[in-house]
Parts: structure tokens; sequence; C-alpha cells
């Protein structure tokens, strides 16, 4: 992560423009192909290898690569394009690579001619490799005159094949025969989209940005790379020094992208054009809406082309553009006045079919805007319920800001600051939910205000308590019903959450019905269930966490769509995931989230969004990831800027943890440095933990169990359970198993979990050093996912047994360690340093040697530790002993991983 840029930078201090991307764009996702090429070449009894595929999948680009490795082998090469106007000359496409001499006027006598002046006999390569690119639009007498070079073992015929032109006279002929072998290219998934944009960028990219490119470019490699191209070079897509985003919801292309669309476009006839004008603003229209005005035969040729779709959507035919990237080309060349008729003509259309649908009122409002840029105010606020229901919010709020201000009641204005939020623009949503929340006139509208407004301030502001509680104070004021003030109490519950106060949360809910079938209010109880279950987590007590958490997933989904806006899955998802994490089942938490994750799509709300990340994060650090944790701190702290100040410091820290336990101080020292210039937002204990492995990666060991030591005592007081056992744990790998082991026997005897047991027995064989209670702490650690955990007790169990003198157990504990480490993703703590040296030196010993193993001078050491230089020195003398070595260069070798 090193070659990233500082935090803050924007793509062009790095000097990534046009020509940089493309330089390092590289043939990715093809490797199956390219190993299948390896072993066709070589065989003798092979004559070719046709490439098949769509415009813009990299045929071209892997038959060069291809003929590259045939040139690299020692074959003899030769390239040629065949087209539609050499198509009218025979041999018009490949007389190039005819030898001097050859005479094609009689065919026998000429095709013998031609390969004896091509043959190399008695050479190892005697083969000529031929690369012809767009194998149909060959002419019939090249076809046939390269099918008898290839049959006679003259050549071997390398070609590409647009799809759906297999039928080509030339492809025929060319193709058939097992002796030509023949892969279809396909476009870009998920997996190689990601691939692709971490080698071009050097360096993560979110999963927002990912999912921006996959469904713009369609997986269409060609398009992928003009449209990165495009984004980096008009700042688009930038990097913070973590992690590559988009800053702008648009992908801007380049020229050559539109061009390359618009060459595509072309072959559609007139009536065509008007056909995808058509759907370029209107998609997806059903087919025999769309026959009222184009003959079969024109969408017939317009599907053939590949140029419109025919999809099944439940019991209608629907037509679509091939490609997203269509659309925008075409709404780019189209007028105004084009505009404004093709979509008046719809809405008279949709008026005289009944506009029966339910998305049709959505269509007739857009429609009416887009024309005329005004609609009637009823029609365009049911437009916009349905399009946000639909969590369309772009559609939504552009629905609801056309409403004029005098037609604005109560409703609509909630619903548009419950978009806004739910589209991640928090600040506008409190403006506009203030603005409900003055407009409520009944207890009911007043309690429909508050909850979303409450929840905009925790979790999207991430405002102070005290603003929240000024908020339900407010509405207190207006309400009066038990049923209310139960909503109330909800809220609060929720509000002392996420800011701490996790023992008064609790105590709000301890009342809670088990079951929602029970609760006078479904929405409330889900609400309060959720928040009960988050409360228990950070107590410690996961496994009533996850049956608070199961209880309101199987309440959701019996209730269906009724309460699906009030409590989103994905939220689901991320409770779950922590309350998993929580209870010592790491891998499924991890496997709970990354497949909620995988749920969401652009429309997904950000705060969600944001919050279940914040749990992957979490998760990935418990299990000892630091790559995958620092990723998705990254990815929260990006989504958070510049609003959110709680939820980014909390990101921040972590971010900070994991790339300090990596060993990267300046990546660490950056995510602390911008920490400490967010304005004071409240302290969570857990993010000590940040500042504590900042010091740990300088080697101060001193310095982090202070850090943590404080930390833990905070989280005592608060009551936050587990994040004072994931302190009190790394005090004991930092050498203060003692103390530690005391508290965390008492948590494990307070919070059933497996979990609290595990870490309790660590800490326990830490401080007697125990190799056997080690042996099996890591045993449970591991079975839990705590991989991390596990390396540092197998290590540390090597560490006492060799230095007792059992060399066979010693490096069998070892060679475990070893294999837990390698899927640490290169953590490196004092626990992982050479075996040896960890139980030969007292802890003393040991932090003098990690700092004077990075360089610093005696008189920089005495500073540090407060202690005298001559002491530094007495210390270093009786480390070179123990070691048996003599210099610091060996002692950074010895300790240093």
């Amino acid at each position: 992560m090193s070659a990233q840029p500082g935090r803050g930078q924007q793509v062009g201090a790095r000097g990534m423009n046009r020509n940089s991307v493309l330089q390092r764009w590289p043939l990715v996702g093809r490797e199956a192909e390219l190993k299948y090429f390896d072993e066709v070449l070589p065989e003798p009894r092979s004559a070719g290898f046709l490439v098949f595929g769509p415009a813009g999948v990299g045929k071209s680009r892997l038959a060069e690569e291809c003929l590259d490795r045939a040139v690299a082998l020692g074959y003899r090469a030769g390239r040629a394009v065949a087209t539609a106007a050499a198509a009218s000359v025979p041999l018009g496409a490949i007389a190039h690579l005819l030898p001097d001499g050859a005479d094609l006027s009689d065919p026998v006598s000429g095709f013998a001619s031609v390969a004896r002046l091509l043959s190399r006999p008695g050479v190892a390569r005697p083969r000529m490799v031929i690369l012809v690119d767009d194998v149909h639009l060959l002419d019939a007498t090249s076809a046939m005159l390269l099918r008898q070079l290839m049959d006679a073992g003259v050549i071997f015929l390398l070609g590409t094949v647009r799809s759906g032109e297999s039928q080509a006279l030339a492809v025929a002929a060319l193709g058939h025969g097992d002796a030509v072998q023949q892969v279809d290219l396909a476009g870009f998934g998920r997996e190689q989209v990601v691939m692709v944009l971490e080698q071009v960028l050097e360096g993560p990219v979110g999963r927002s940005a990912v999912n921006h490119l996959l469904t713009t470019s369609g997986g269409n490699p060609l398009y992928l790379r003009e449209l990165v191209v495009g984004a980096v070079t008009a700042g688009v897509l930038t990097c913070d020094g973590e992690i590559w985003d988009m800053t702008a919801d648009r992908l801007p292309g380049t020229r050559r992208l539109t061009d390359l669309i618009r060459s595509r476009l072309s072959v559609a006839p007139l009536a065509g054009r008007q056909v995808l004008d058509l759907l370029s603003l209107c998609e997806p229209l059903s087919l025999s809406h769309l026959e009222r005005d184009a003959e079969p035969h024109v969408l017939s040729r317009l599907e053939q082309s590949g140029l419109i779709v025919v999809v099944q959507e439940e019991r209608r035919s629907a037509v679509r553009l091939a490609h997203p990237l269509y659309g925008e080309v075409l709404r780019a060349d189209m007028t105004a006045q084009c505009r404004r008729d093709t979509l008046l003509r719809q809405v008279r259309l949709l008026k005289e079919s009944g506009a029966r649908r339910r998305e049709d009122a959505v269509h007739l409002a857009a429609y009416k805007l887009a024309a005329t840029g005004t609609a009637n105010p009823a029609l365009l606020v049911r437009a916009a319920v349905l399009a946000a229901h639909a969590r369309e919010y772009p559609r939504a709020l552009g629905l609801l800001r056309a409403i004029p201000q005098e037609h604005r009641g109560f409703q609509t204005q909630l619903l548009l600051g419950k978009t806004l939020y739910e589209a991640g623009d928090f600040q506008q949503a409190e403006d506009e939910l203030s603005q409900a929340d003055d407009m409520a006139t009944t207890e009911q509208e007043v309690l429909s205000a508050l909850q979303v407004r409450t929840q905009n301030l925790m979790w999207g502001l991430g405002a102070p308590y005290a603003k929240v509680l000024d908020v339900i104070e407010s509405a207190r004021c207006r309400v009066t019903s038990p049923l209310g003030l139960r909503v109330l109490l909800v809220n609060e519950a929720a509000a002392a959450l996420t800011v701490g106060e996790v023992r008064h949360s609790l105590a709000l809910s301890a009342d809670l019905e088990l079951e929602g079938v029970h609760a006078p209010d479904a929405q409330t109880w889900l609400w309060a269930a959720m928040t009960r279950s988050m409360a228990l987590a950070v107590t410690g007590r996961g496994e009533e966490a996850e049956g608070w958490i199961r209880r309101a997933i199987a309440f959701s989904s019996a209730a269906g769509e009724t309460h699906s806006t009030a409590t989103h899955e994905v939220v689901h998802g991320a409770v779950l995931a922590l309350a998993l994490a929580e209870s010592g089942r790491l891998a499924e938490a991890q496997e709970v989230g990354e497949r909620a994750f995988a749920g969401l799509t652009d429309a997904s709300a950000t705060a969600d969004r944001r919050l279940l990340a914040f749990y992957l994060a979490r998760g990935a650090w418990a299990a000892g990831h630091p790559a995958q944790a620092r990723r998705w701190f990254a990815e929260v702290a990006r989504a958070s800027r510049p609003h959110t100040p709680v939820v980014l410091s909390m990101a921040l820290a972590g971010l900070a943890a994991a790339a300090a336990l990596q060993g990267d101080c300046e990546a660490a020292e950056a995510a602390l440095a911008e920490r400490g210039r967010l304005p004071a937002a409240g302290f969570f204990p857990e993010e000590r933990l940040g500042e504590a492995w900042l010091y740990v990666a300088r080697g101060e060991l001193t310095r982090s169990r202070a850090v943590l030591t404080a930390a833990a005592r905070e989280a005592f007081e608060r009551g936050e359970t587990a994040s004072e056992a994931i302190l009190l744990t790394d005090l004991v790998r930092l050498g203060e198993a003692g103390e530690a082991a005391r508290r965390l026997t008492e948590i494990a005897a307070e919070c059933t979990g497996r979990f609290h047991r595990a870490r309790a027995d660590l800490a326990v064989a830490w401080a007697a050093h125990d190799p056997d209670g080690l042996l099996g702490a890591a045993d449970a650690l591991e079975a839990m996912g705590a991989d991390l955990l596990a390396a540092e007790a197998a290590s540390t169990a090597a560490s006492i047994l060799r230095a007792a003198g059992q060399t066979r157990p010693a490096n069998a504990a070892a060679v475990r360690a070893e294999d837990l480490t390698a899927r640490c993703e290169g953590a490196r703590t004092p626990a992982l340093m050479a075996r040896e040296a960890v139980v030969r030196l007292t802890g003393r010993e040991r932090e003098i040697a990690l700092l004077a193993s990075r360089g610093m001078l005696s008189k920089d050491i005495a500073a540090a530790l407060t202690i005298s230089i001559r002491t530094v020195d007495n210390h270093l003398q009786r480390i070179y002993h123990k070691l048996g070595i003599s210099t610091r260069k060996e002692l950074a070798d010895r300790l240093l991983p």
C-alpha cells in the first residue's frame, strides 16, 4: 500500500492520466484461454485457434497476446485484418502475406507454390502463425487458400470472429474439424472487474465504484477501459490515500468510447434509430407497445444486430437497449425538440391505454416533467411514493423537488426528508425533516417525523446525544398515548446506544416482548429488537444478541413487504454479523456480512451500507486479517466524509490499527492525524486500538500498554464489555497477561460465549507460561476463525517448549504457528517475532531490542523509555549475549519479519 498517494490527495497528484492508465491496462481474466492456446499451438495435429465474442470483449487483444507468445517461442508470424471493403477483392485481406513469386493464376499450382515458399522444413518451428482479425469478413478465395495451407501443415491460423457470425462462409470453411480449436469470450464478471481495476489503479477500489463501473460497462472490457480512463482523467475516480472511489454519480467516459458506440449504433436503419431513441428515454417498453410504431422486421434486425434485447418480465415481453451506454450516447445526440415530442407521445399513449400498471404513474410524471418541466402535483406525489418504494432515490428526489412548495403537505415533506436520508444527503435531510416536524399536527405525524429524524441524526450525521435528546423531548410534549410514549423510549434507547450509554439503552428496552406478534406496533418492535441486539453484543452477550436479531429477521420476513422499508434487510445482516462475531463465530459472521453486502445495489441506503461495512471491518480485525479490515475501514471512512464525524473517527481508528498491524506506520499516522482534526464527537474505548498498535509498530510497547490499560478501564466503567475484552486481550499479547487474565476470567464467568472463554484461557496460559494451555487455546481460537490469536498462541508455545529443550513438540508448534500466520495477511506482532528471542528476553529487554532493531539510537531509546543511556547500553549487551549476536543489524535480522 506504500505506493498509494497521501490521504486527501486527488488522482492527479499521482500523475495518473489517460496514457498511464492505458499503459497499466493488463490482459486479465483470460488466463484460461491463454493456457489453452499454449497447449494447442505446439500440437502437430492442431491447425488453428479461433476466438469468438461480441465487439469490445477483447478478442483482438487476446489474439495479439497469443501471437506474441508464438513469436517468443520462435514461430514466424503474420497479421491480417479482414474488412468488408477488402472482401470484394479476391485475396484482398491477405495479399501482403503471400511470398514474392507466388503465381495464383492457376489455383492448383499456385497453392503448391505458396506452400513451398512459406514452408521452412528442417527447422524447429516450421509452421507460420497467421493472425486474421474478423475472419467472418474474409473473401472466399482467401478462406480457401488459408484452409489449404492449414491442412498441409504450412500455417497455424489464429483468428477472431464476432459473435453471431459463425455461419459466415469463411468461418465455416476455416473453423470446421477437430484440428481447429474454438473459444468463446464473454464479458467480465465482478471478480474480473475488481482484478483489472486494482491492477491498473495499484490499490483497492470501493465496492460502490466497482458496482457502478460493472453496471455501466456491462462487463465489456473495452468499454470498461474507456470509462476508467475518462473517470481518472476527469477526477471522478480518485484515491483518498487508502481506497479508490467515485466522487460523482455519472461516469464521463471518453471521446473514443462515444465514437465506438456511435459506430455500433450506425448499423440501425432510420426506422430502427427511432426505436432506439424511444428506448433511450423510456426503456423498458413492452414488445407489444413498440410494435404499434415499428414493423416486426425492424425490431428483429435490431435484436440480431445486438442493439436491443427482449426479456421476459413477469407476464410481458419487455425490450431494452442491449447496453447501458447506448442510451447515454443516443440521448446526447438527440435534439431537444425530438426529446420533447417523443416523451409527450408516450404520455398520450399511456393515457390512452389507461395507465393501469403500478409504475405507469411514475412514467407519466417523469415523462411530463422531462418534456415540459412541470407536471400535476398530485401525480408527482404519487409517482415519488412509488419511486421511493422501489428505492429509485434519484428519480424520487427529482419528482419531489418538482412539487411546488405550496403543494407540499406533511407526508410529502416527510417523504422528501426520508428519501434524502436514504440517498446519503444527511444534512439536507435534517433540514427537510425539521420542516416536516414543524408541519406535524397529529401525534402520528409527530412520531413518523421523529423516527426518521432521529435515525438521520444518529446514523447519518452522528449528532451529539444532547441534540438527539432535544428532538425526542420536543416530541414528548406532543405525545400522550402509551404507544406513542413507547416509541419515544425506543428512540431514546437507540440514541443512548450510539453514544456508548449501553446500560441505559438496555434498561429502556428491558420489558420488550420476545416476539413481534405480541407487540402493539410491529415497526417499533423491530427497531427496538435491533437496538437491543446491538446493545447486548456491545456488552459481550453475543448469544443473546443473536437470539434477538434472529427473531427480528424472522418476524420481518413473515410480515413481508409491510415493514420492509422500516427495517432493511441489510441492517439485519449487519447486526447479525456483529452478534455472530461476538459469539466467536467469525467465519460465519463474515459470510453473513459478505452475503448481505453482495445483495446491495446503488439504491441501498448509504447509512445501512456503512453500518454493514463497519461490522465487516471489525470482524476481519477480530479474525486477524488486517488487509481485509483495512479495506473495509477505508470504505467506511470514505463514505463518512465529511458529514459523520463519529463514524469517521471510529473508521479512521480501525484503519490505523489495521495499517499498523501490517507495519505501515505512515498510513497509520496519516489516519490518526486526520482523526485528530475531527471535532470532538464522543469517545469509544475501542478507538484507542489505532494509537496502541501504532506504538507497537514503532516498538514502543510501554506506551502501547499504557494506552490499552486506560482504554480497558474506560470500557469497564461504561459497561462495554466486548471492547474491554478486546483491549485486555491485546495487553496479554504485549506481555501483560497477569492482571488481564484475572479480569478476562471474570468476563468469561459473567458472559456466556466461547470467545470469552477462549480469551480467558489464552490469558491464563500466557501468564503461566503453559505451552499445553496455549496450544489448547490455539485450538479453540482457530476453530472460531481467530487466526492471528491462534498463531500467536502457537508461536508462544513453540518458544516455551524450545526453551525447555522439548525440540520435537516445539517444532510441531512452530509449524502450526507458521501455517496460521500465513492466513493473517502479513500481520506483524511481537508474539510472532523470532520464537526463541521472545521467550529468552525479559519484557524490558524485548522492548529495547525492538526499538534498536528499528534503527533508534541509544539516546533516543533512553528518552522514549525515560531511562538512562547507560541502562540502554547495558540491556543491549545482555540482549546480544542471549541471542548470540554482536550488532544491531543482526538484531534487526533476528527480530523483524
